[in-house]
Parts: C-alpha cells; sequence; structure tokens
C-alpha cells in the first residue's frame, strides 16, 4: 500500500505531465471542472480542479468526497502511483473495475484521448 505522500506525489506529476502535453491532449485536458480523487484503502480524498490542463488547489479530506465532483476517481493507492508511473493501463484498469472514473457525457468524450 502506498503512502498519503506517495498518492499527492503521483498526483502532482500527473499535473505536471498533463501541463507539459501538447496539441490534442493539452486540449482535452483544457477543461475547467472540480476533480475527487478517492483513495480507497487510505479512505482520504483529494480534491481540486482541473484548470489550464493542471490540477490546482488540491486538498485532503478523510473519508468520501463531502459534495460530488464534476470528475470524479476511486482506486487503491497503489493503482494510483502506477498508473502515474506508466505501469498500470488507464483503459485495462478501468474497464476491469480498478479504476472507477466518472464525468458528464462531454467530459467523458473530452477526456477519452487522455485515457
Amino acid at each position: 500500500m502506498s503512502t498519503l505522500e506517495e498518492c499527492r506525489s503521483a498526483l502532482d506529476r500527473l499535473s505536471e505531465n498533463l501541463g507539459r502535453a501538447n496539441g490534442d491532449l493539452r486540449s482535452a485536458a483544457a477543461l475547467d471542472r472540480s476533480l475527487s480523487c478517492r483513495i480507497t484503502d487510505l479512505d482520504i480524498t483529494f480534491l481540486g480542479r482541473l484548470a489550464q490542463s493542471r490540477i490546482q488547489d488540491v486538498t485532503t479530506v478523510p473519508g468520501p468526497p463531502p459534495e460530488r465532483a464534476q470528475i470524479r476517481l476511486a482506486m487503491a493507492s497503489d493503482d494510483l502511483v502506477a498508473l502515474v508511473d506508466g505501469r498500470l493501463n488507464f483503459a485495462k484498469a478501468w474497464g476491469s473495475g480498478r479504476i472507477k472514473f466518472e464525468a458528464g457525457l462531454r467530459d467523458l468524450l473530452r477526456l477519452r484521448s487522455l485515457l
């Protein structure tokens, strides 16, 4: 099981990766949406905003998110770290249920290029 600090570092790296993306990937990430990332095995949730192709204003709350974010992720801590490190394929993990990803239909269609 990865630690809270390792998960936070993974989210920071993901934000940096989104910020460095070009072309269609950068366009797909150029939303302004609330974001939650529930880490199920640590019983914590990271809250923030996806804005200007970065994850911004990240805070941590215990347990499930207090409000429903526009983009919602849920996964185990090791899966978050493996995903950001490139050792876990998002589409396969999502399809198998290891990662839960929920958003409005328009956002899902726009974000599909990131997957």
